[in-house]
């Protein structure tokens, strides 16, 4: 029908309002050549960033190591050798790839090698192509095929093993065998038909006898748990498209969730000879969380063991000798929570003649000296910093090598460094001091160390030290990372500004799109995981998310990410935040960091918000529209905790406490469902045993309910994930059109990605 041309004017001078109207950096993003763009990206992180050791391994027990890293030419692997300082190449590649041509049948080329799991040693390499393992032997290069593997079967996560059930354990001397039978304990003589001897009669289905027997090393006690079973929790998952029948499944999977009974240990020793039964009272170890095994001191005199009480509150280290006398060697409260699952450590110097353990007693994490009575001797370690792993512990020289964070002054609190510390806290010595995150890898005997540094905005640097001065020996490798400026990659951008109190750092970084233009304006989008059992941004460029934040800024957005209060690695007044409150998710810190970084950079419009997590990032950024629908816009949730009484019992009840109170379905989006404000959109893999799936689906029940407008994806076959694939196309699409308010590119652009290089 033809057009008045009356009414063109009129049109026109719409549709050019309409663009007016639009925020500037809306024109232009969200555009099919963005995603084009940001698909290039995938991948141009570790395809384009030279010279960085992408794994270095020392050769057992040798001051030989090797690496393998990217150069212009593929992938080379280099040989060193640290005593003599000699670089050289691991093994000749083009040698290699001539014969692996002749064992296969195909073209191999010497900078792309086909395998993986290599194993280099003096006079051969070993590596598996598929489920073959071949060797090629150095002096001909012959390469041969060795074993045929299978792939070794997945193992949930969350499986206990039944220690009702396993094999005789024999005696050091070879004398004796004990096993269970019945559910009780017998021994059996290896030297005699004597009939087999029963040491225990109070066993029984309900309450029975670990297979986990330990014998003395003088062959003449053993010590088990006695064990009073709990009922198993049982989630179940329908799998609806399964690939070898048309009809779906049903999976089950034990999981215990906060509030159920756990398994309660009751360490039990036998005196062989008499055949004496000697038990530990159960008033010292009640309501347990967890109790491990015992342990045999080398000179048998007694056995320790560990007792985590349920709530973690309180956690200490027993020691039982052969009399049955019981006494706590370490006692450790708190009242919030002992992070036993991020920074438990003991050592037993001399078979026990001194401990050092970990605590954050004072405020921070750092190691103390006891005797081997429970005598607290002094503290190694102190300050306003954190210590983040032993590495080693020289008992002859009575010297700790640890590694540490937030101790020296203009750093990043988290960066990592090296120490060296006398175990009386004298001589503390940094054994690296350059600004960046180090990443480490020692000789057996700990004279040598390989040093990888690094920021987000600095590529790495390789070294070789002297572990006990830390004096650089050889420059390994410094990375060029000129190929990957050249696909337009932005450089990311670490910030800093002040939490809820005004006066804390927090941390964070912020991603730009190649084609950044400062004089537009970006939504703002926020990669979120507010997990207390670790802190998550990163820290080394080889860690920069692998280009995932840049995939999505490439859309026309701005991607932050930062570490609010109740994460780690911090203070533990820093840490304590998420104590019986994981809703806060650190979001009174995070909201005053990105407005601190607004008012530098005014492109970032904070007018349009969104956020994206998965697991518990789920939680949480679906929890921003729940409670500060003023700031957050924007939400896309996968694999969500959304109530933590429906989470696996060991995280949540770390965090949240026991027993179970108003304040865990204080923290349920569920509760708050009826709040919601703002566009949400929830993934979900329908084979999720990691979180279970009802979390999500009760949260959906209640959204329902509550008549609220949101958008589901559930992703058959799929585990606990952010949605694949699919799901980031999803997200990507649902940002675009919620914060740019464009209608993303048709998906049949996708169907045969072969995007034109730059």
């Amino acid at each position: 029908m033809p057009v008045s041309t009356s009414l063109l004017p009129l049109r026109f001078s719409c549709f050019a309002l309409l663009i007016a109207l639009l925020p500037l950096g809306s024109r232009g993003q969200g555009k099919l050549a963005d995603y084009q763009r940001a698909e290039r990206l995938n991948g141009a992180f570790q395809n384009k960033v030279y010279n960085a050791p992408e794994r270095v391994q020392w050769l057992p027990n040798s001051s030989m190591f090797w690496y393998v890293q990217t150069t212009a030419k593929g992938k080379e692997f280099t040989k060193v050798d640290a005593g003599r300082q000699v670089k050289e190449p691991a093994f000749d590649q083009a040698r290699l790839a001539q014969s692996l041509g002749q064992l296969t049948g195909k073209t191999v080329s010497p900078y792309q090698l086909p395998f993986s799991e290599i194993t280099l040693k003096a006079d051969e390499v070993s590596f598996k192509i598929g489920d073959s393992l071949i060797s090629c032997p150095f002096d001909t290069y012959q390469c041969k095929i060795k074993d045929v593997t299978k792939p070794a079967a997945s193992r949930y996560w969350g499986g206990q093993s039944d220690e009702r059930d396993g094999r005789p354990v024999p005696s050091p001397d070879g004398a004796y065998t004990a096993y269970i039978k019945n559910y009780n304990v017998y021994i059996r003589s290896t030297r005699s038909s004597a009939p087999e001897t029963a040491l225990s009669f109070d066993g029984s289905e309900g309450e029975y006898y670990s297979s986990r027997l330990m014998w003395s090393p003088d062959s003449k006690k053993l010590v088990v748990n006695k064990i009073r079973a709990n009922t198993p929790h049982l989630i179940y998952l329908i799998e609806s498209s399964p690939t070898d029948q048309l009809q779906p499944k049903l999976q089950t999977r034990s999981y215990l969730k906060p509030g159920d009974a756990l398994p309660q240990r009751t360490p039990t020793l036998f005196l062989v000879d008499s055949k004496q039964q000697l038990t530990a009272p159960i008033a010292l170890i009640d309501n347990q969380y967890n109790l491990t095994t015992p342990q045999w001191r080398k000179d048998s005199r007694a056995v320790t063991f560990e007792y985590n009480q349920r709530g973690h509150q309180r956690y200490s280290v027993f020691e039982m000798n052969t009399t049955g006398a019981i006494k706590p060697l370490i006692e450790e409260t708190s009242k919030t929570f002992i992070n036993y699952s991020g920074k438990n450590y003991r050592y037993d110097v001399a078979d026990g003649k001194e401990l050092i353990w970990a605590s954050e007693r004072d405020g921070w994490n750092h190691l103390y000296l006891y005797d081997g009575t429970g005598k607290l001797k002094n503290q190694i370690t102190e300050g306003e910093w954190v210590v983040r792993r032993v590495v080693h512990v020289d008992e002859a020289n009575r010297i700790i090598l640890f590694e540490g964070s937030g101790r020296e002054a203009g750093q990043d609190p988290y960066f990592i460094q090296l120490y060296r510390v006398n175990f009386d806290g004298s001589g503390l010595t940094p054994l690296t001091r350059e600004n960046g995150n180090h990443r480490t890898y020692f000789s057996d005997d700990y004279q040598y160390v390989v040093d990888s540094y690094s920021r987000v905005d600095e590529p790495p640097v390789t070294v070789l030290r002297q572990t006990s001065t830390g004096k650089v020996l050889m420059e390994l490798e410094k990375a060029d990372i000129k190929p990957l400026l050249a696909t337009g990659w932005q450089k990311t951008e670490v910030f800093t500004a002040k939490g809820r109190d005004g006066k804390t750092d927090i941390w964070g970084i912020i991603v730009r799109p190649s084609n950044f233009d400062p004089k537009k304006t970006y939504p703002v989008i926020e990669y979120i995981y507010a997990g207390p059992h670790d802190s998550f941004v990163p820290k080394s460029f080889v860690t920069d998310s692998r280009g995932s934040l840049h995939e999505m800024a490439e859309l026309g957005f701005i991607v932050v990410q930062m570490d609010g209060m109740g994460t780690s690695n911090r203070s533990k007044a820093f840490h304590n935040v998420c104590w019986k409150d994981l809703k806060d998710s650190g979001f009174p810190d995070r909201i005053a960091w990105m407005k601190s970084a607004a008012k530098r950079y005014p492109y970032m419009d904070l007018s349009r918000v969104g956020i994206w997590g998965n697991s518990a990032g789920g939680q949480s950024s679906a929890g921003a529209l729940l409670h500060y629908p003023d700031f957050y816009k924007v939400a896309v949730s996968s694999s969500g905790c959304h109530d933590n009484r429906m989470d696996k019992m060991w995280w949540n009840e770390q965090w949240m406490g026991y027993p179970i109170g108003p304040h865990y379905a204080e923290s349920s989006n569920t509760t708050d469902a009826a709040k919601l404000q703002g566009k949400l959109l929830l993934i979900l893999g329908e084979l999720d045993d990691n979180v279970d799936p009802s979390s999500t689906y009760q949260f959906i029940n209640a959204l329902i309910k509550a008549n609220k407008n949101f958008d589901f994806l559930m992703v058959p076959g799929m585990g606990h994930s952010l949605g694949g694939d699919y799901g980031e196309h999803k997200r990507r699409d649902f940002f675009v059109k919620h914060l740019l308010n464009v209608n993303p590119p048709d998906w049949t652009w996708t169907s045969s990605i072969t995007v034109p290089k730059p």
